[in-house]
């Protein structure tokens, strides 16, 4: 390859660098700009509307649903992903490939396939006669939460297990412990980090859950309201402090579970990498 030179190498090298700073600035100022106007109309009426009980409803809602969606996401994909982390077969390909439909899915049509199995089929109706219904009612938003973010818990946590050394646990098999043990005592203290990374992402997930909850569920006032919902509802009737409010209270929690997750997920910060730049 023919050489042009250190000094023409060090101009289009430059000009690079600097074109991919430029877009990223240009990234940084569309986002800040478009949140903060979310602060700057939300934080004046901000007390006023935390004092409503339509947003202490939602907050009280999202919380209580998000909560257990997560758990039952957590229940889930440790196993799963496990499986999926130590076993290579064609029945792991399998699962695997279907957990990826949900994740490619836009959240409302997983909303409109729950509503169909549990609304419109046999198999719902006989779990609405004990019971379990799931239309327009706090169930449903909790299954809708879970089934838009556990292939995305699975998928978080699989990358954490497939971090652990498999020779760690040989060694400890070779030591006396059988396979749960070694599952309790060495691989999940070792991908602990990667495990609650996903832990809090999807909490966070769950709280903003909009499409697939809307579907199933619907937006009821006071009875399946969530944060989003009510973000939804107050827009479309020009309550702006109130939908401000639920926005500002979403954006406020997403960032510092974003936070958390780089954090947790990577072992640093988003700072802490800057140190080691090869420009």
């Amino acid at each position: 390859m023919k050489n042009k030179g250190g000094f023409y190498n060090s101009i289009v090298n430059s000009a690079f660098r600097l074109s991919n700073f430029l877009v990223g600035i240009l990234l940084v100022i569309l986002i800040t700009a478009s949140v903060s106007l979310i602060f700057i109309r939300g934080i004046p009426d901000f007390k006023t509307s935390l004092q409503s009980a339509e947003i202490i409803f939602a907050i009280k809602l999202s919380l209580y649903t998000s909560l257990i969606s997560t758990f039952l996401c957590i229940v889930t994909a440790i196993p799963v992903a496990y499986y999926l982390a130590r076993v290579k077969s064609r029945f792991a390909f399998i699962i695997n490939t279907v957990l990826d439909v949900p994740l490619a899915l836009p959240p409302i049509v997983s909303g409109v396939a729950l509503l169909l199995l549990f609304g419109t089929t046999e198999f719902g109706r006989h779990l609405a006669s004990i019971g379990l219904q799931f239309v327009f009612t706090v169930k449903g938003i909790i299954l809708a939460q879970y089934f838009v973010n556990v292939p995305y818990m699975v998928k978080v946590i699989y990358t954490a297990f497939s971090s652990v050394s498999t020779r760690m646990e040989f060694v400890a098999r070779s030591l006396g412990y059988n396979q749960l043990e070694t599952f309790v005592k060495i691989t999940l203290p070792l991908a602990k980090g990667g495990i609650m990374a996903a832990v809090i992402i999807t909490w966070a997930k769950a709280l903003g859950e909009f499409g697939a909850a809307l579907m199933l569920a619907g937006a009821t006032r006071l009875k399946t309201e969530t944060l989003p919902l009510s973000l939804f509802l107050n827009m479309s009737t020009g309550e702006l402090s109130l939908a401000m409010a639920a926005a500002t209270i979403l954006i406020v929690i997403s960032v510092a579970s974003l936070l958390v997750f780089e954090g947790l997920g990577s072992g640093t910060t988003v700072l802490d990498r800057g140190k080691d730049g090869v420009w």
